[in-house]
């Protein structure tokens, strides 16, 4: 990777409006998918487990959506802004306008907009194929975009 986008952690000011491409690199959509199927696939082994138990009722689901909460949030919103999936891809979720981790409490927000990005035939997970930053609905609605780990340590 180029040298000037590890010495420059952050998009620069103004980003948003800029009229060339991403202010930045960006990790792309099948290299998106692959961590969130590798994800996915790990969360089956507590799933399974829970449907085990409880068999597939109302407390099933509901454990169900809290564990995909908590890992979502814990691993995205943590320092390293990376869930098992985007570790191995090597790709990790950061802070649009200031850099960083987007926090717990961004972490959640983008989660919960992914529901958003899903309910219109995937419409807002497509959408990074021609937005100019590369970002899905929950990504803008968490201000946050999806970089590769080795452009912004």
């Amino acid at each position: 990777m180029s040298q000037q986008w590890q010495s420059a952690p952050q998009p620069p000011p103004g980003s948003y409006g800029n009229t060339g491409g991403a202010s930045g690199p960006r990790a792309g959509f099948w290299r998106r998918f692959a961590a969130m199927l590798l994800d996915g696939i790990v969360l089956l082994i507590p799933v399974g487990i829970l449907l085990a138990i409880f068999g597939n009722g109302a407390l099933y689901q509901l454990l169900t959506t809290l564990l995909y909460i908590a890992y979502y949030v814990y691993f995205e919103g943590g320092p390293k802004g990376q869930t098992v999936g985007k570790m191995a891809l090597g790709i990790r979720v950061y802070d649009f306008r200031q850099g960083g981790s987007i926090g717990y409490g961004r972490a959640f927000v983008r989660y919960i907009a992914r529901i958003l990005s899903a309910i219109p035939l995937f419409l807002g997970y497509f959408w990074m194929l021609w937005d100019k930053e590369k970002q899905c609905w929950h990504d803008k609605l968490a201000a946050s975009v999806v970089v590769p780990v080795d452009a912004y340590r």
